[in-house]
């Protein structure tokens, strides 16, 4: 994660609210479809069961008052999975340490930009919208990967009627629950304008967003958008900034455009990737003409109709007599041009919001309804159905359409270079679950994802940690080395295997520049990238030194599994290197000091640092279990299996394991490397029932690009990838009778057999497994039974 402290869990969630009633729409021309929405939107008792737009059942009930009920138009394709996704799950809870850090975004699967409806300025620790707001300030394309990175190049609007408002605190409109829908493909509200309910409608595509308005009646109407606004850079709001924009209202083309050059994340790397030409760019279409329009700077209304500076925007008003204005917002980090080619390719001219909803909500519905799960309650099935979804948004797409072909907004070149790339790369935390899952649910990006890091390489000099548009040295370790490694040994072929070998092999072997002049402490600035940092002590030593290096000890062990993840990807390639790898794949034993029991680290003379000394969001209990490439050897110097299973019984017992941080994920499972099954099933199953629920408090940690829900998806499979860079799964206990994934060619069917609480034996394509790990090869096309008994 990137948050570098630990979070309670969650409160037991609240009880059930009475659900209460709703509508639905129909197709129709476009000028009568929005009259006729608005008339029901403001009215909803007008409509009859039988009327093509009566609302239904879109989702269950997740127990926070809002509506469950939508027009029917937004419930097509019908998707089982869809009825339990919670978008709200993981965004409870106060800001920063919110349970999760999620929005409810809506975009279809690894979308380049996710629009959510907003109820405070993002920044660094700060969502755009917090469940336990209750106005209204617009609605955001955002760009901000996770509640610890920061926002790139955004796109806000917001409506409202009468006297134009522009700022951003004096616009929020008052809302109820009870008006609030959310969806991943649909979100509905009504605001209080003290003149009427304005109605707001959200759906978008991979780059565009789309946006219906409807105004109260009588009430002149209007719509903001802002080009560009006060920035906070770190995690202070006392820290602004003021980025550039630009804007323009084109009256003949209905259109509003402009950039701006907003990206918060910028002092982490120094000016080695500058991406000083970054710039995100939006067209934005209306279906009404305007009657009267302006611009506004620093928040003060003129009549100029293109305007640059910060805290811009654009204003354009409407006739008394429009009722319902659609905004479709064409997105792009290459040019106002790709902006406008984006739009008019993902959402043309006469395509209407529930048509944009189908086309999401199928891009949705084709991935998540492909798992399907026995003897799970409806409030098993929201979780497993939502974290399935979160494991689906990172990374994402930055590639774009232009007339010659892919291309995308290179920040290591500063300048757009044909491919396929993406941005959002949280690697410390996804390669341990997150990475695997996508192996098996799309197959079929994994490999251009792994062509994008080597792009990222081959114009950068390095691998990404944690890329948002550029490297920005967030978290500890060269995780990508496991990626690769990973994907190789699953068989993933669309990607340059020998590029990936010189790219791991560098980060084995090269330090970062200044590497023993600079500490690399977290989020520290204007540093140069960061990759291995105290290479230069650990190559010489075996592990980096805690009185030179923040993390030390985290590192050490990090850089020795990453060592393992190199000597299987030079074992791939045939290259000479395999054997040293091994070799130093050992260091973790350096920092296991006999005489307390646990790992520590070391400062550069060789003497202990202190236990508490030089871990990464974890401490000396879990970073000691920390050795996922040996565990029989870590099981060896703790004196055997016995010793072993006392260690996991305290480090469990004694409320040492915080499931909140990643490096804790895998530790349930070390159980069964010491024969000691039944504890590790309990203990999966104790973290699956405690840290995890149905509701907006729903995850106990941040979600970290979707590495929290993958470890309860691989735990209603009954495994999990304790070593992922080997691509082999630890056997477990799955939390269901049955679970089956059919997405083609990773098609996987698990299932228990027999009664009791116990796994007592495991059956794979009709094998019974000896030891305690499954290959991917076994995994994918194949059965898994799980023996139960007593």
């Amino acid at each position: 994660m990137s948050l570098r402290q630990r979070k309670p869990s969650p409160p037991a969630p609240s009880p059930a609210p009475a659900r209460r009633p709703s509508a639905r729409r129909s197709a129709r021309p476009l000028a009568l479809l929005l009259l006729a929405a608005a008339a029901y939107l403001i009215w909803p008792s007008r409509t009859t069961a039988s009327d093509p737009r009566a609302e239904r059942a879109g989702h269950a009930d997740f127990d926070d008052g809002r509506k469950t009920t939508a027009p029917g138009a937004f419930l097509e394709p019908a998707s089982k999975a869809l009825h339990y996704v919670n978008v709200m799950l993981g965004n409870g809870g106060p800001e920063p340490n919110l349970s999760g850090g999620m929005i409810p975004a809506v975009a279809p699967p690894f979308a380049m930009t996710r629009w959510t409806p907003q109820t405070r300025l993002n920044y660094v620790s700060m969502c755009p919208y917090n469940q336990t707001d209750t106005r209204l300030h617009g609605v955001i394309g955002t760009h901000q990967p996770a509640v610890w990175m920061g926002e790139s190049g955004p796109v806000q609007l917001a409506a409202g009627v009468g006297d134009v408002v522009t700022d951003f605190e004096a616009r929020g409109l008052p809302f109820g629950k009870a008006d609030e829908y959310a969806s991943a493909n649909y979100y509905a509200n009504l605001l209080d304008t003290g003149r009427g309910k304005l109605g707001v409608e959200l759906s978008a595509t991979e780059r565009t967003g789309h946006v219906r308005f409807t105004f109260p009646p009588g009430e002149s109407g209007y719509v903001v958008v802002d080009a560009s606004r006060k920035s906070v850079i770190t995690s202070d709001p006392a820290n602004t900034t003021y980025p550039s924009g630009w804007v323009k209202v084109d009256s003949t083309r209905n259109e509003v455009v402009g950039w701006n050059d907003e990206r918060q994340d910028h002092i982490l790397v120094g000016d080695d990737l500058p991406a000083t030409r970054f710039k995100g760019f939006f067209v934005a279409r209306f279906s009404a003409p305007f009657a009267r329009a302006g611009t506004s700077h620093l928040g003060r209304l003129t009549a100029e109709t293109s305007s640059a500076g910060p805290v811009l925007s654009a204003w354009v008003g409407f006739g008394d007599d429009v009722r319902v204005v659609d905004v479709r917002v064409g997105v792009s980090f290459i040019s106002v041009e790709q902006a406008r080619r984006n739009l008019d390719l993902e959402i043309p001219d006469g395509q209407t919001l529930e048509q944009t909803s189908y086309r999401t909500r199928r891009a949705w519905a084709d991935k998540l309804d492909g798992l399907s799960v026995t003897g799970a309650t409806p409030h098993n099935l929201t979780v497993l159905y939502s974290g399935f979804a979160h494991t689906l948004v990172y990374p994402y797409t930055v590639t774009e359409p232009t007339p010659a072909g892919p291309a995308y907004y290179s920040g290591y070149t500063d300048a757009v270079v044909p491919g396929t790339s993406y941005s959002g790369y949280s690697i410390w935390d996804t390669f341990r679950a997150q990475t695997a899952w996508l192996l098996l649910v799309a197959p079929e990006r994994v490999g251009e994802m792994v062509q994008s890091m080597l792009q990222d390489y081959t114009q950068g000099g390095w691998l990404p940690m944690w890329k948002n548009v550029v490297e920005t040295n967030i978290m500890v370790g060269t995780h990508a080395d496991a990626v690769i490694a990973q994907a190789m040994s699953a068989g993933i072929k669309d990607f340059d295997w020998d590029l990936a070998w010189e790219a791991v092999r560098k980060d084995a072997y090269v330090p970062p520049d200044r590497d023993t002049k600079l500490s690399f402490f977290d989020r520290e600035e204007h540093t140069p990238q960061e990759v291995r940092a105290g290479l230069t002590h650990y190559l010489a030593h075996g592990f980096v030194a805690a009185d030179t290096h923040a993390e030390a000890g985290s590192r050490t062990l990090d850089y020795a599994y990453d060592d393992h993840a190199a000597a299987i990807v030079a074992a791939h390639v045939g290259a000479d290197d395999q054997a040293e790898l091994r070799r130093r794949a050992s260091n973790w034993r350096r920092l296991w000091r006999a005489e307390t029991g646990f790992m520590e680290a070391r400062k550069a003379g060789g003497s202990w640092a202190g236990e508490d000394e030089g871990w990464t969001e974890g401490d000396h209990w879990a970073y000691t279990l920390n050795v996922m490439h040996d565990v029989p050897g870590l099981i060896d110097v703790m004196g055997g299996s016995r010793e072993f299973v006392d260690f996991l019984d305290r480090h469990f017992d004694e409320g040492h394991n915080l499931h909140t941080n990643e490096p804790s994920h895998h530790i349930p499972y070390l159980y069964a490397y010491a024969g000691a099954h039944e504890q590790g099933q309990d203990a999966i199953r104790k973290i699956a029932r405690e840290e995890y629920n149905h509701t907006d408090i729903g995850l106990s940690g941040n979600e970290d690009c979707g590495q929290m829900s993958a470890w309860y998806l691989f735990g209603a499979l009954g495994l999990y990838p304790v070593d992922p860079a080997s691509a082999t799964y630890v056997l477990g206990v799955p939390l269901f009778d049955t679970a089956t994934l059919t997405l083609g060619p990773t098609d996987v069917r698990v299932r228990k057999a027999g009664a009791g609480s116990y796994v007592r034996g495991v059956v794979v394509n009709g094998r019974a497994v000896d030891g305690v790990t499954v290959s991917h090869g076994e995994l994918v096309g194949g059965e898994i039974v799980f023996e139960m008994g007593d």
